[in-house]
């Protein structure tokens, strides 16, 4: 029988060996690894060989200064707040304020507004009256146009109103001063296939 060889490694062999796949293994894991898996580039390899094409941020839906990238609607103009041009502000709302307010209270209210319509809630403030107001919608973004319609001594065709605040939102929270007697209110335009409810919370000078 023959004899088998054994070929005997020598140690240093060994220790290149392990020292070259380690130095191997970096290379890989920064030039590759890093910018694939974790978005980090140190020397410019990932955007070099597209490896950085493959990391998808867990806050995939955020830009890079961290903000939620918000839905794009249409352009409101000037043109749609308050009556038209034809509507003549009646003389009522030059009227004194009283002087006394209605007294104070809150509350809690839900609008559903149905797919594709719009519907408005309104209360009564009188002229100076203050009132602070939060609504958010339960899920998606409405139309709204926040505004005030002058109590007039006689019934007109043609109801006058002043628009404070026209916008698409989901949620809103601010102070009112009422400029005048009258109803005051929202109307919310849902334009989603499903109904959305609107929870409303008043608190101040008013009548409901």
């Amino acid at each position: 029988m023959s004899e088998i060889n054994h070929q005997i490694v020598e140690k240093k062999e060994i220790i290149k060996a392990v020292l070259f796949a380690l130095v191997l293994g970096i290379i890989i894991l920064v030039s590759a690894v890093l910018p694939a898996e974790y978005g980090i580039d140190p020397i410019g390899t990932g955007k070099l060989f597209g490896f950085s094409k493959l990391y998808v941020p867990e806050n995939a839906g955020e830009n890079q200064l961290g903000q939620t990238t918000q839905e794009t609607f249409p352009l409101i103009k000037m043109e749609k707040a308050g009556s038209g041009p034809d509507v003549k502000r009646p003389v009522e709302a030059d009227n004194p304020a009283p002087e006394k307010q209605y007294a104070e209270r809150e509350d809690t209210v839900e609008v559903i507004v149905p797919a594709g319509k719009g519907i408005e809630y309104k209360i009564y403030m009188l002229k100076y009256g203050k009132m602070k107001y939060e609504w958010t919608t339960d899920k998606g973004t409405v139309y709204l146009d926040f505004h005030g319609e002058v109590k007039q001594e006689k019934a007109v065709n043609d109801v006058y109103f002043e628009s404070y605040t026209l916008a698409y939102s989901n949620n809103m929270v601010g102070t009112f001063y009422a400029p005048f007697e009258g109803k005051h209110g929202w109307f919310f335009k849902n334009n989603e296939n499903t109904a959305i409810t609107v929870t409303l919370k008043l608190n101040g000078q008013y009548s409901m």
